[in-house]
């Protein structure tokens, strides 16, 4: 494997990181209402646990209140069900064919709760990245030692790694700070 193919590969990876940390973030709850929170609510649909969004069209009615629109009637009891006996903390109401999920008010103790979470799935996205980055350089100086690439080439790509590792991190902690803003926001 060359130089250029592992860079390659370490960008790739460190972007899957930050992929993953905008995907579990999006779970956060803040004071907004947001239906990726119920992806994570499971319906028994005649024996299989189907996520909410494969039963059921999700959107947003207002700020604070997400509608849910089973695709069959006789789901509705089932997904209000759901969505009351998950860990959400929700309580959602049937108008006709219409589930309103509204989101409660949250307290400034469960606010700061929340950007505690976010920081600490923060600073595991940054570990992952700075374990790609050690993984990196390691497959650099193994190439190096098989006398694939040069000493010179070896400070190079290190220097470019630790730059892309930089530039990672720095989204990382920017994502961080803005979900804590949300979060925050009253």
């Amino acid at each position: 494997m060359a130089i250029d193919e592992i860079r390659k590969t370490l960008d790739s990876k460190m972007d899957a990181s930050i992929s993953a940390l905008k995907n579990n973030m999006t779970k956060v709850r803040t004071g907004r209402a947001n239906p990726a929170l119920l992806d994570t609510v499971h319906v028994d649909y005649y024996g299989a646990m189907l996520p909410i969004s494969q039963v059921a069209n999700l959107s947003l009615l207002d700020a604070r209140t997400v509608g849910v629109q089973p695709w069959e009637k006789g789901m509705g009891a089932k997904i209000e069900k759901a969505i009351r006996d998950s860990d959400l903390g929700l309580n959602p109401s049937s108008m006709g064919d219409l589930i309103r999920v509204p989101m409660p008010p949250m307290t400034e103790e469960r606010r700061k709760e929340l950007t505690k979470i976010v920081r600490s799935e923060g600073e595991s996205t940054k570990v992952a990245i700075r374990n790609l980055r050690r993984d990196a350089n390691e497959a650099v100086k193994k190439l190096v030692k098989e006398k694939h690439a040069s000493e010179d080439d070896q400070k190079r790509s290190e220097a470019e790694i630790q730059k892309l590792t930089d530039r990672h991190i720095a989204e990382v902690d920017r994502l961080v700070v803005a979900k804590e803003h949300d979060i925050m926001a009253v």
